[in-house]
């Protein structure tokens, strides 16, 4: 019988996931008030801070803010 570990990492990484998840409801909140600038912008600093160490996470900011960028004048 052998025994599934869960590395610290993979730990780590399941729970961010629905904080994530939360994160990026508050940024379309955000955009949707008419400050998709500002959400673009946080977007933007939680893609920087996730790139290396969560790119799951990475990518679900990545496509919000490529999706809310054109919102912004």
């Amino acid at each position: 019988m052998t025994m599934q570990t869960t590395t610290p990492t993979r730990a780590k990484l399941a729970d961010t996931t629905p904080l994530v998840g939360v994160l990026l409801t508050s940024l379309e909140a955000l955009a949707a008030a008419g400050k998709a600038d500002a959400a673009c912008r946080l977007a933007g600093k939680a893609c920087a801070e996730l790139r290396h160490s969560d790119p799951a996470a990475w990518q679900r900011f990545n496509v919000f803010l490529h999706r809310i960028i054109k919102h912004v004048s």
